[in-house]
């Protein structure tokens, strides 16, 4: 066996990799189908995900919407236009600092968030099904462990 395939073979079994794929390969398998499932609701996952924030955390700055949805700068005024057209979400101009908007959810987006998260809800425990509670709660403590570490190590490259 020559040194290039003995060291492909030796990576192969790192459970380091087979980690990343599989961790990756689920993702992708739950999160199409609650897209799936909130497309069938007459919606996109980036209008639901702001939906949900708004209805969840309050009113949000615009430029803060990003980073806790994982949306980019440019594409917040795009989705917020649309939910305001749709009446669904409105702006208001911050009374302490002029330069900053927020987004607020309006009564029509409490009631359309009030009527279709129920069935979101149960739609995602279905989809987690696959695992016990136990091992629900075993995956969260991982992944959180394992972000939280690439996350530091992305903190320190920056520094």
């Amino acid at each position: 066996m020559t040194q290039d395939k003995h060291e492909y073979e030796k990576k192969k079994q790192d459970p380091s990799l087979k980690l990343f794929v599989v961790l990756s390969k689920a993702y992708r398998a739950v999160s199409d189908q609650v897209a799936d499932d909130i497309r069938s609701k007459g919606l996109n996952t980036t209008d639901f995900g702001v939906l949900e924030l708004l209805y969840h955390s309050g009113d949000q700055p615009l430029q803060k919407i990003g980073d806790k949805i994982l949306l980019a700068s440019g594409s917040i005024t795009y989705v917020v236009d649309k939910l305001e057209k749709k009446g669904l979400v409105k702006r208001t101009q911050s009374e302490k600092d002029r330069r900053v908007t927020y987004a607020s959810i309006t009564d029509a987006g409490v009631a359309l968030l009030n009527d279709i998260f129920p069935d979101h809800w149960k739609q995602i425990e279905h989809i987690t099904d696959g695992l016990t509670e136990e091992e629900k709660r075993q995956a969260i403590t991982l992944l959180k462990k394992l972000g939280a570490f690439a996350d530091q190590l992305k903190k320190e490259s920056e520094s």
